[in-house]
């Protein structure tokens, strides 16, 4: 599964990605400011933006899903 999140930084948003990524699915994101800790542990996991800020181009209909 294909799975896009807006705001992935955030305290909920985060750790709800890093679940699914371990689940297996494939995890990415967007976010204009991500602290730590989240920043540390999606990075460990290899799911941190690689740019701050958003890119409605990410949003395709190739996703499977969309959280925001």
């Amino acid at each position: 599964m294909r799975t896009h999140f807006i705001a992935i930084g955030g305290s909920a948003m985060h750790n709800l990605a890093l679940a699914l990524h371990n689940k297996g699915y494939q995890v990415t994101g967007s976010d204009d400011a991500i602290f730590e800790p989240s920043k540390s542990r999606l990075e460990k996991k290899g799911i941190l933006p690689e740019q701050l800020g958003w890119f409605p181009e990410k949003i395709t209909k190739q996703l499977d899903e969309l959280v925001c």
